[in-house]
């Protein structure tokens, strides 16, 4: 009797059972899984798509060509870790908890505090696989800020920046556990890093075929040092003009601590890293498309800051900032205005172009409204979704803020078309404004605080409303100097 009881709970347990799994199956089913490519001290002009025209970036391109390319995007500021602690919580660099490149010994950057909301925590806790691979600086291995414990199941790459500098490197980071490279003991060169990062991207992606995943791509590619294996360089040596040698640091005790490697020909050496970034993107893609996962899968494709000038890097030659003012750690357009793309099979039409005014902190809105999740309160951010889907109404910034805590410090706000800028904050918190219309003058040659001195005063308010004091990062003279 008891047995037939508990039978007939069990039958009719099983449609509502069969139900609640089908539901799972079909909300899985619905949130797309999203792959965000962040290339490291790429300019807005070292894309073909944002008119490079030394060298071809195809896959890259053909992203754009397949879905939608903004033209007036900005990355969190211009430089490393702040501009992914802006990416990674949706708060712009005045309010988000890393605001500099502040070191600690012997490995890692200061980290993100314990609780802190991310996009891959928010991910995660909606059903995601949440892998990073490439460079964290968030947090030195195993404290708060560690990936693993900032919302991440898989880490695989770089834990430090200043280690992020040099491609053939000592060791990585394979989640919690240090991988020693002994094929890169003392001065051989048998792992070239973005590589082997790249492959432990593939097989995250293969692994986790059959659920939602956020896979976080953050190559080293192209930051200095300037190194690409042999084969990259062939293609490419000796096609762009009188070569500049860098002299660097090539033995010692600190060689690969950091100091970039002598590279006797720069041009064609960031030719070729950007050349061997085009065709991961391209694998990557290939990849989904294998999975048969290409119609699920938002791919965006962006770049952490502005081009740099270091270990024989040449902006100037290969025009990395298109013509825009300033390069890394300026709060000009060229130290901070990112290239983006986005492709979304089936959901973004092909050739699209937008000039709406984004930044990295509208990445986890725009992630949360895709994985059916509320925006959480307080972010900075607003979601791109009705841009990228060409549905519904667009909501727009009513102004967007940067800092930069290095050489004196220094702050800009944009406003419509309008922008201000504040260096030496240090030495005078209410210094000078310089006043610039980016419509008319994008490149910011003309300076028009003097002709209007009230739109000054109004975004200058503003611009004082716009953050809060930080306990770690302060403007200093000397600041904390570290240059990641």
């Amino acid at each position: 009797m008891k047995i037939t009881a508990a039978f007939r709970i069990l039958h009719r347990a099983l449609p509502v059972a069969a139900l609640i799994a089908s539901v799972a199956a079909a909300s899985a089913a619905d949130k797309p899984n999203i792959i965000y490519i962040l290339a490291d001290d790429l300019g807005l002009g070292d894309l073909g798509c944002y008119g490079q025209k030394h060298f071809a970036t195809p896959n890259i391109d053909k992203l754009a060509a397949d879905g939608i390319r903004f033209t007036q995007h900005y990355s969190g500021t211009s430089v490393c870790a702040p501009s992914r602690s802006s990416l990674l919580t949706g708060l712009h660099t005045g309010h988000t908890p890393i605001r500099g490149n502040m070191e600690v010994k012997p490995e890692g950057q200061q980290p993100l505090p314990a609780g802190t909301l991310t996009l891959a925590t928010l991910l995660q806790k909606s059903g995601y696989a949440t892998g990073a691979f490439g460079k964290w600086g968030l947090g030195f291995p195993g404290s708060e800020g560690d990936p693993l414990k900032q919302g991440f199941d898989r880490f695989f790459g770089y834990n430090c920046q200043r280690l992020g500098h040099n491609y053939y490197p000592r060791h990585l980071w394979d989640d919690d556990k240090k991988l020693e490279l002994d094929a890169n003991a003392g001065q051989k060169k048998g792992v070239y890093a973005p590589e082997l990062i790249h492959e432990k991207t593939l097989a995250f992606l293969e692994a986790n075929k059959d659920r939602p995943f956020f896979c976080y791509v953050a190559t080293i590619i192209p930051h200095a040092e300037m190194v690409a294996p042999e084969r990259y360089m062939a293609r490419h040596r000796g096609k762009y003009g009188v070569e500049k040698p860098f002299k660097g640091k090539d033995d010692g005790a600190d060689y690969r601590n950091g100091q970039y490697e002598s590279q006797p020909e720069p041009h064609a050496a960031r030719a070729a890293m950007i050349n061997l970034l085009d065709d991961q993107v391209g694998e990557i893609v290939a990849k989904i498309k294998q999975l048969g996962l290409a119609e699920k899968t938002l791919i965006i494709f962006t770049s952490d800051n502005g081009p740099s000038s270091e270990g024989g890097s040449d902006p100037a030659y290969f025009d990395s900032a298109a013509g825009l003012r300033g390069s890394k750690r300026d709060l000009y357009e060229g130290g901070i205005r990112a290239p983006m793309v986005a492709a979304w099979p089936g959901k973004i039409a092909p050739g699209k172009t937008t000039d709406l005014l984004s930044a990295f902190w509208d990445v986890l809105p725009t992630c949360a409204e895709l994985a059916g999740q509320p925006v959480p309160a307080g972010v900075d951010g607003i979601s791109f979704v009705p841009t990228l889907l060409g549905q519904g109404t667009q909501a727009q910034h009513g102004y967007l803020y940067w800092e930069f805590h290095e050489m004196g410090g220094r702050v800009a706000l944009r406003q419509g078309d309008w922008k201000v800028v504040r260096y030496n904050v240090a030495k005078n918190s209410d210094g000078p404004l310089q006043l610039f219309n980016l419509a008319e003058d994008p490149a910011e040659k003309t300076d028009l605080a003097d002709k209007f001195p009230d739109r000054v005063q109004q975004m200058g308010k503003i611009l004082r409303a716009a953050r809060t004091e930080s306990p770690l990062f302060k403007f200093t003279q000397g600041g904390y100097l570290q240059k990641h």
